[in-house]
């Protein structure tokens, strides 16, 4: 498989993330949702009513309505990175030197994350398909209304994903550093197409990269971005918590 295959691989599944965290996280008025929004129109002329309405109810029935399905996805992500991470990650770290406290850090974060995150799933916000006493939200992630009575559930959530995508990517990101510095590779040449030898620069060393630990670096792009995501809608929260009002609002 060559670099330029496994890029576009790399992307299509960044994209498709960043589309279904953007599109389904509860916030309704994303930019995502208003392209969707405004393919949606252009395209439903286009669909025969029967199918719509098909369509329309399985979407609301999967992403309005209690629905354990990104509970499970939610899961299978976490298990993925985790997997990644302690199957090939774990073990680079410890020979670097870096203390079996940091590489250990992670699974701390996962523990305290999947706690919150079963108070979130389990807790009673006010009582979910009737009135919610200070409705924000319903969270398909969690498979539950965020309401007064679990908010700052939900908020200890966010704050522990962030920090496991964080010290993840942290932990990830030094262990490609050092195997960059440990190879000389920066420091090597390379035989271009007309024969010539070329000083190996920055974009050689992430096709290196991309060829040689293709996981690690698509795990790496998913947890930068999960991070990114989830700080953003973490200070959105903690302002609303601040100035006392839910995003409903």
């Amino acid at each position: 498989m060559d670099f330029l295959t496994l890029f576009g691989i790399y992307v299509t599944v960044v994209l498709t993330c960043i589309a279904l965290v953007c599109r389904y996280s509860g916030q309704q008025h994303t930019p995502f949702s208003r392209v969707y929004n405004t393919l949606t129109q252009v395209v439903s002329p286009w669909i025969p009513q029967c199918i719509r309405n098909i369509c329309y109810r399985s979407m609301h029935r999967l992403f309005h309505q209690r629905n354990s399905f990104f509970v499970y996805l939610h899961v299978i992500l976490e298990a993925v990175v985790y997997g990644e991470f302690s199957y090939e990650i774990f073990g680079f770290c410890l020979e670097m030197d870096t203390t079996l406290f940091n590489v250990c850090l992670p699974y701390c974060f996962l523990a305290v994350k999947s706690y919150v995150f079963y108070l979130c799933c389990s807790k009673d916000p006010g009582v979910c398909n009737r009135c919610v006493q200070r409705f924000d939200h319903h969270c398909v992630w969690v498979n539950n209304c965020i309401g007064a009575q679990n908010t700052r559930f939900f908020l200890l959530y966010l704050l522990s994903v962030c920090a496991m995508a964080g010290d993840i990517a942290i932990l990830t990101a030094d262990m490609l550093f050092h195997t960059v510095v440990r190879s000389g590779i920066m420091h090597a040449h390379y035989v271009d197409a007309e024969g010539q030898q070329q000083p190996a620069g920055f974009l050689f060393v992430i096709q290196h990269l991309f060829m040689t630990f293709p996981r690690i670096v698509f795990m790496l792009g998913f947890v930068v971005f999960i991070f990114f995501l989830v700080a953003g809608y973490t200070l959105f929260h903690c302002y609303l918590a601040l100035v006392n009002q839910t995003s409903n609002e």
